[in-house]
């Protein structure tokens, strides 16, 4: 694993949460990106003060040596017509083109209740019908080859509180898609949150891997989220979620398989935290040193 396959990047949210828009409001996106750069990456995903226009963003990334790696997507292929989807994907698909990045990242938020604050991130979780199921895995498909059209690839990010957030259900999407055109955005942090194996997932999918987010996560908060029946961003705001080496996960074996695979590509430190808590670049210089002793890197 060298240095040249792996880019380590950093999400913007733990900065400022674009859920929850309170989490760092005071935080400019100068701040942001002029201390992800201070702790020693490279590479940005994209937050909620970012600026649209990308002549502005990339001079900005630029004199700090960064560059944008990926953004998320919300697709609603199971509750709205495919059109409307694809054409809010292009849009995103040529904004994200233009800041550099070659990856985007998709997560299906028809019924998803990631964003209920009333509601138990576990208990209200949603399931998808088998129409929804193929209305998801098509029109996954056809976005994929939307992605192919500029050169990109298309990784879909299972997350808490969606259709897409366990094991099975992860198994069930990757056999519903055509490789070429839909790869995986694996995450450590929302497969251990669900209470999944996250080694076994990664080794399964290995092949289908094209973007990582290296999240960690405190347990004694998740079990109180499961016993109390919290919603996801109660659960974030009270500190589910952290960066690699201060929580229970163990990178050691996630670095070791994604070597072995070969794996080129970013590999992206999230901790969906309250920066009022947890001060965002003690974190992301925490994280940063923990990956260079763990990975080398």
């Amino acid at each position: 694993m060298s240095d040249k396959k792996i880019h380590l990047g950093m999400a913007p949210i733990g900065w400022t949460n674009d859920d929850l828009p309170e989490l760092g409001g005071e935080i400019t996106f100068e701040q942001c990106i002029s201390e992800m750069a201070l702790a020693g990456y490279e590479g940005s995903e994209v937050g909620n003060k970012y600026p649209k226009d990308t002549k502005v963003l990339n001079k900005a990334l630029s004199l700090r040596g960064l560059t944008i790696c990926n953004a998320w997507f919300s697709s609603f292929l199971t509750t709205k017509p495919y059109a409307e989807v694809e054409a809010d994907f292009i849009k995103h698909r040529d904004f994200l083109h233009a800041s550099g990045a070659r990856v985007i990242g998709a997560s299906e938020q028809g019924h998803s209740v990631q964003g209920r604050q009333d509601l138990s991130i576990f208990d209200a979780k949603p399931s998808f019908t088998d129409d929804e199921w193929k209305k998801l895995c098509d029109g996954l498909n056809r976005l994929g080859e939307r992605a192919a059209e500029k050169g990109m690839k298309l990784t879909f990010h299972h997350h808490m509180g969606t259709g897409v957030q366990t094991a099975k259900e992860i198994d069930r999407l990757m056999e519903g898609t055509q490789p070429e055109l839909l790869g995986l955005l694996y995450d450590t942090g929302h497969l251990v949150f669900s209470g999944e194996d996250h080694i076994a997932v990664l080794r399964k999918w290995i092949k289908r891997v094209r973007h990582v987010h290296l999240t960690d996560v405190r347990p004694e908060i998740v079990e109180k989220a499961k016993k109390e029946k919290w919603s996801f961003l109660k659960a974030v705001k009270n500190g589910a979620f952290t960066v690699p080496g201060d929580g229970c996960v163990n990178f050691t074996p996630v670095f070791d398989e994604l070597k072995k695979a070969g794996y080129e590509g970013w590999w992206v430190v999230e901790a969906e935290q309250d920066p009022a808590k947890a001060n965002p670049l003690e974190y992301a210089m925490m994280a940063r040193k923990y990956i260079r002793e763990k990975a080398g890197i």
